[in-house]
């Protein structure tokens, strides 16, 4: 994996527990506490991560390149500022991972394309920066699908990434890397971008929380784009905290991104454990979740009982119908073939046989929208961004499942294409409005693979967001 093991000066003032799965097995928040206190060791940390992407990643290929010299180097600088009392925060001696679409200073960053198998990038990302500032520490570069744009996570060029939970499944897309290593323990937080759901959606197939923050809260620049109208960053993690403190690092504004917002930011986990009493949240009852033709009835149920639970938690849940969001879901498939189409203009016309087939089939087949029908898509976006804010006046947050049914097994032809139709039915409507989202898992079908729930909150609302779903991760 790079480097053998051998034990550092520091490693004998830290005493790590006698089983590398008992480090694996923490969450952030309990390993940030258990490091702050000395308690144990980020070397040890770092090389139990390592040593179980070794042993899993050959079956999973979450990761397209593991650091595995830079990250053991990088935790015994954490461990040495630790134990002079140079602690800086709940990431500090935290190993974490990214999507191979932020730029890794000195290490490749391919999204996922043999257009880029061999680029260096020259620079971090603002979001890496940030967490090298917070003191985490690099695992390696996460697999995702091509350039991603797809809901599936498979990648012709670089393998399939498998789901923890049954390897015979998708792990969703495009975030499939981020969702398998954190699913699998082989990190302890992952990035990744979320354009239609590429967040949300594998973070539900694979049993994990996956956030999607308001439209400007964390910075791009350096990371490949999808859409530049609809692409967000964020974490996903094992628990609702744990993405609270990821969120804490990354977020705030940043000059260097014309998309960024000069919006404050602010402790996500403040009043996270505050509970939800009395809070309005809508629910719909609609034609939307109601579909039984889209929506497994395992996953409409679930969602019942998850309106049952938030209101035995105190809150009103108030019935909707939600139905006209199925215009936000179609238009954003337009805004995507746009921007898509502009960002990949040169290589469709110089070197189109090097996409993966599926890639090159959704940039010529999702014919771009001519000028005035773009003109029309980016006037609809802001009045359903109006909308959502009247929407958010009168409820705390909405309700919904994040998708229409679990991860479906890749040699179902008939699945894979419901699932490539379907899958973003949830979650595409609100990165057209911006507006904060995160799923957390809700259960298992029939087949013990997981069900996501999602929780949407108003613009700059994520700690509302973080807040209820800490309190369902807590019933």
């Amino acid at each position: 994996m790079g480097e053998t093991r051998q034990q550092s000066s520091e490693d004998s003032s830290l005493t790590p527990p006698s089983s590398m799965s008992q480090l694996t097995d923490l969450s952030i928040a309990e390993a940030s506490t258990q490091i702050a206190a000395k308690a144990i060791s980020p070397v040890e940390l770092t090389r139990a991560h390592l040593e179980r992407i070794e042993t899993l990643n050959p079956k999973l290929n979450a990761y397209l390149l593991v650091s595995s010299d830079l990250a053991l180097e990088q935790a015994r600088t954490a461990e040495t500022e630790i134990l002079h009392g140079q602690y800086r925060g709940a990431l500090h001696g935290i190993p974490l991972a990214l999507k191979d679409l932020y730029e890794t200073k000195g290490l490749r960053t391919s999204a996922g394309s043999p257009f880029l198998r061999n680029n260096i990038s020259p620079k971090d990302s603002t979001a890496m920066r940030k967490l090298y500032e917070a003191g985490a520490i690099l695992l390696g570069k996460l697999n995702m699908h091509e350039w991603a744009l797809g809901v599936t996570g498979d990648n012709p060029h670089f393998g399939v990434c498998r789901n923890p939970h049954d390897p015979e499944r998708i792990c969703g897309g495009s975030s499939s890397g981020s969702a398998a290593a954190t699913a699998a323990h082989m990190a302890m937080g992952t990035l990744g971008s979320d354009t239609r759901g590429s967040i949300r959606i594998p973070a539900a197939l694979c049993g994990i929380v996956g956030l999607k923050p308001t439209y400007g809260r964390v910075s791009l620049n350096g990371a490949y784009p999808l859409s530049w109208n609809l692409d967000h960053g964020g974490p996903m993690t094992r628990t609702v905290e744990d993405a609270a403190l990821l969120l804490n690092a990354i977020s705030g504004y940043d000059a260097d991104d014309p998309f960024s917002s000069n919006t404050p930011t602010e402790d996500f986990t403040a009043d996270m454990k505050n509970g939800i009493q009395g809070w309005r949240i809508a629910v719909d009852t609609g034609s939307y979740t109601g579909d039984s033709e889209i929506v497994s009835a395992e996953v409409r149920t679930a969602y019942q009982q998850a309106a049952q639970t938030l209101r035995d938690l105190g809150a009103n849940t108030h019935e909707v119908d939600m139905g006209f969001l199925i215009y936000a879901y179609n238009a954003s498939r337009g805004m995507v073939s746009a921007d898509a189409a502009a960002f990949h203009q040169l290589r469709l016309m110089s070197d189109p046989e090097m996409f993966g087939e599926d890639v090159l089939k959704r940039l010529r087949g999702d014919q771009p929208p001519n000028a005035a029908a773009y003109a029309q898509i980016r006037h609809d976006q802001m009045v359903l961004k109006r909308q959502f804010d009247r929407f958010f006046r009168e409820f705390d947050l909405l309700l919904l499942p994040t998708v229409p049914f679990p991860a479906v097994r890749r040699d179902d032809t008939t699945a894979m294409d419901k699932g490539r139709l379907h899958y973003s039915r949830f979650t595409a409507p609100f990165n057209m409005a911006g507006v904060p989202a995160i799923s957390v898992p809700c259960g298992v079908n029939a087949g013990n693979m997981p069900i996501g729930l999602q929780i949407i909150g108003g613009v700059w609302q994520e700690s509302r967001v973080i807040r209820a779903a800490w309190a369902w991760e807590h019933r």
